[in-house]
């Protein structure tokens, strides 16, 4: 298979964007988000319209008028956005093989998805990104006339809700023909809200990556059908300990027994390596003191850190432990953020990040392992249709460290775990019989 690059230019804004909003502030959760690229790819059948990239060009661009700090780039000091049109890179490719071929495939190694990431997006770091376009979008044609539509966001700019966001607004746009003076579903306030700080006073210095192990990372879906579901269901009421007080949800239950099978991969039953998962919240609807943040453009997510220590071992085979640790871990920052101030949010955010992720017990040290567990479901990315019909198939990934995505099946009725992990912790996965038990792969 190979991916033959045809095109490379820029979309800028239908309408220029006006004088008083060429300088868009970045807040304080743009500046500590992580400093990657993000990319998605969403595969699309073969349909009759033989106008498709022109229509994707047309509608990105009057959508970019709204989204204008979409089309800059970040300012030297790193602390804003200067949006003057520069323009989102768009980048036209043709694939030599037919769509199904392609699925059948990648069914079984996800991998083959990194071909349509967007051109130079996936070494994106500290030394470039800030010189590289805000998004790059990919559009690359199967011999069939089926199509991937790839989108890459820098995340200094923006979260993965923000992203979701855009492109589902964006398929609105380009399937209906809306005008740019009627498009506006964002608001740009965060920047005012969580104004950017000096983060050497504040923030513990970052752990020296050194110390880590950078092993290759590599990818696999996993599959949880109705009827697994209502299985899990039944397994979590037969089991005896410690009481619930609450009904788990179907993902809190899937994320219980993975992070359950995940800790079992760390080690023997002797030695379980200490492990942190960090379960990204978004704070958007569940701030009551300034519900404009509901539709705000940017970064509004708080990692919380849920911890396994190595006294809680005897603990772990409990079902019912796990699922109350991380309703319980979820529910703490939550109710610390319905009523908070900015300022008071702000602190909550500086408090967690190094005590969790700084400090030299759970951030310096090399026996503990850290996964990220990031729910998409829900979300309506699998209901995008730019006028072709919804996405055959739908990816993540940047490699960049251990992380599972949780998303809706087709049918909504099940729920698909996208995983990155080391090797040498997916084998030992994929062989858990809980997971044999309740997923398919």
């Amino acid at each position: 298979m190979q991916v033959n690059i045809l095109s490379k230019n820029l979309i800028k804004p239908s309408l220029p964007t006006p004088q008083h909003l060429k300088n868009y502030k970045l807040s304080f959760f743009d500046q500590v988000a992580d400093v990657i690229h993000l990319p998605l790819v969403l595969f699309y059948p073969h349909c009759r319209n033989n106008s498709k990239n022109e229509e994707l060009e047309e509608s990105l661009s009057r959508i970019l008028t709204h989204l204008y700090p979409l089309a800059g780039r970040f300012a030297e000091d790193e602390s804003s956005i200067l949006c003057l049109d520069q323009g989102v890179t768009y980048i036209k490719a043709t694939v030599n093989c037919k769509l199904d071929d392609f699925l059948q495939q990648a069914n079984k190694d996800l991998d083959l998805a990194l071909s349509f990431w967007p051109q130079g997006t996936m070494d994106v770091d500290e030394t470039n990104l800030f010189v590289t376009p805000l998004m790059v979008v990919q559009v690359t044609t199967f011999e069939c006339g089926g199509l991937a539509l790839a989108i890459s966001h820098a995340h200094p700019a923006m979260d993965g809700s923000t992203t979701f966001k855009i492109i589902y607004e964006w398929a609105k746009v380009c399937k209906f023909g809306t005008p740019s003076k009627e498009i506006n579903f964002m608001n740009f306030n965060l920047g005012t809200l969580f104004p950017y700080k000096d983060l050497t006073t504040i923030l513990e210095p970052p752990v020296d990556e050194g110390k880590r192990t950078n092993s290759k990372l590599i990818a696999r879906k996993f599959v949880f059908e109705e009827d697994a579901i209502l299985r899990l269901r039944e397994k979590f009421d037969s089991t005896t300990g410690e009481d619930l007080s609450f009904k788990p949800s179907r993902v809190e239950m899937i994320t219980t027994l993975l992070w359950r099978s995940l800790i079992r991969s760390t080690g023997s039953t002797s030695h379980l390596k200490r492990s942190v998962m960090s379960f990204p919240l978004n704070l958007r609807g569940k701030v009551a003191t300034f519900p404009e943040i509901a539709n705000s453009f940017g970064n509004l997510i708080i990692d919380i850190p849920i911890k396994f220590e190595h006294d809680d071992a005897t603990k772990m085979e409990s079902l019912h432990h796990i699922v109350k640790l991380i309703k319980e871990s979820v529910q703490v920052i939550i109710s610390k953020c319905v009523k908070a101030t900015p300022d008071e949010i702000v602190s909550l955010v500086i408090d967690l990040y190094n005590d969790s992720y700084a400090g030299l017990e759970w951030g310096g040290d090399n026996e503990v392992v850290n996964f990220t567990c990031a729910s998409l479901c829900r979300f309506p990315i699998q209901k995008t249709d730019f006028g072709w019909g919804i996405p055959r198939l739908m990816l993540f990934g940047s490699r960049h460290s251990q992380v599972f995505w949780l998303y809706d099946t087709e049918c909504e009725t099940g729920i698909v775990v996208q995983m990155e992990l080391e090797e040498k912790y997916m084998d030992k996965l994929a062989c858990d019989q809980d997971i044999m038990d309740f997923a398919k792969f």
